[in-house]
Formats: structure tokens, C-alpha cells, sequence
């Protein structure tokens, strides 16, 4: 007997000029992972908020965000700095899909967050 499951399909789009990964659904955003490109010798995606429209909420969009912003890191070949706490969180309950970044590269990315006003 085939499990019938509810997953919902969503449409993740990056948009870094903006910095933004966002999930739409039936063409309406309804989650995103605002985030910045860390400037120096150092690069890095670092996650700082997951947002999920309410009413949308228990769809699998947050996770579903944060796993793409993983993969795109991966595809880019840089770490993930993942200040926001549920990208934290998920990254704890998937170590395998999300490498821990190096401890000097999260202190670095949260003064580069001090100058970014949008995030504040």
C-alpha cells in the first residue's frame, strides 16, 4: 500500500540583491530567510531571520527554506553562518546536511550584522 502523504510543493527563489530566500505558494510568498554574503577574506551566507506568513504556519516551509539555504551554500561552496535560531535549530537536527561553521566565522558574521540597519 503506497503512503499517501500532504506534502505541499513549494517554490523557493533566491533573491540576493535583496537577500532573500523566499517560498511561494500558488504564486504568493508565504516564507523567507533573510540573510547577507559575508564581506572579507571570509565568505559565508548567513542566515538571520525565517519568517513564515501566518496561517501558513505547520507546512514545512521554514524547514524546507533553511534546507535550500544549505544546499545553495553547498553549490557556492561556502559555509552557513546560521544566526537566525530556527536555522540553528535545524541545522542541530540535521548535521549532516548542515556542517557546523567554524566558531571564529560565526563570531565574524555577528559584528558584520551590526552593519546591516535592515536586520536591527
Amino acid at each position: 500500500m503506497a503512503e499517501q502523504t500532504d506534502r505541499i510543493e513549494f517554490d523557493i527563489r533566491d533573491d540576493r540583491a535583496s537577500g532573500n530566500l523566499l517560498a511561494y505558494e500558488n504564486g504568493k510568498a508565504v516564507g523567507v530567510i533573510a540573510y547577507f554574503v559575508m564581506d572579507g577574506g571570509l565568505a559565508a551566507l548567513v542566515a538571520v531571520h525565517t519568517v513564515v506568513e501566518p496561517g501558513h504556519e505547520g507546512k514545512g516551509i521554514a524547514a524546507a527554506l533553511v534546507q535550500e539555504f544549505y544546499a545553495m551554500a553547498g553549490v557556492e561552496g561556502v559555509p552557513v553562518v546560521p544566526l537566525c535560531p530556527y536555522a540553528a535549530k535545524w541545522a542541530q537536527r540535521h548535521p549532516d546536511q548542515a556542517p557546523e561553521a567554524p566558531v571564529e566565522l560565526v563570531e565574524q558574521a555577528k559584528a558584520q550584522l551590526k552593519s546591516h540597519p535592515e536586520f536591527q
